[in-house]
């Protein structure tokens, strides 16, 4: 009898109202992880009806005429487009063979959080989300987080390193030499 083993990667939400920051730490994170040696995964959750492919490339002529489920691959890379939504565990379903994955968005759902504060506006994100790990402020809300005692660790941007340490502890990696 044999049992196959199933791996969840760590996943770590970075959430926050829009023109927080969140795409630009995301990155950050990525690069530092990766110069550390970690297979990363990203999800995003776009608000918008975004599109992915570009008028005139064949897969847009294919999602044009109808297609509900379209998938390409090179060499390099594949992709798959459909014409539906798609919960955050079944994009997740795809990142088994990652070391950790960076989820921008879906501020609802139940993994471990980074929030980012840029405005006191952005504070009520502190009372309605939950698994709250890590909160990052703006210089703008440095005098908030000088005052605040919360039960998650508070860090500022822009830096960037320290917030990268505390991701590796709370999700638990370890250090990767190249």
């Amino acid at each position: 009898m044999t049992t196959s083993i199933s791996y969840s990667p760590p996943v770590l939400q970075i959430v926050g109202y829009k023109n927080s920051g969140k795409t630009t730490l995301v990155a950050a994170l990525v690069r530092l992880l990766k110069a550390e040696g970690f297979r990363v995964g990203t999800v995003k959750h776009d608000a918008h009806d975004f599109t992915m492919d570009h008028p005139g490339t064949d897969t847009w002529q294919h999602q044009e005429a109808g297609a509900d489920v379209t998938a390409i691959s090179s060499s390099r890379r594949a992709a798959v487009l459909t014409n539906e939504p798609a919960t955050l565990d079944a994009l997740l379903s795809h990142m088994g063979g990652m070391d950790i994955v960076l989820v921008e968005g879906f501020k609802q759902e139940r993994y471990a959080k980074l929030v980012l504060i840029r405005k006191p506006d952005d504070l009520p994100l502190l009372e309605q989300l939950a698994n709250i790990r890590l909160v990052v402020v703006w210089p703008e809300m440095e005098h908030w987080a000088a005052d605040a005692h919360p039960d998650y660790a508070i860090l500022r941007l822009p830096e960037t390193s320290s917030i990268y340490a505390e991701i590796l502890h709370v999700t638990q990696l370890e250090r990767r030499g190249r």
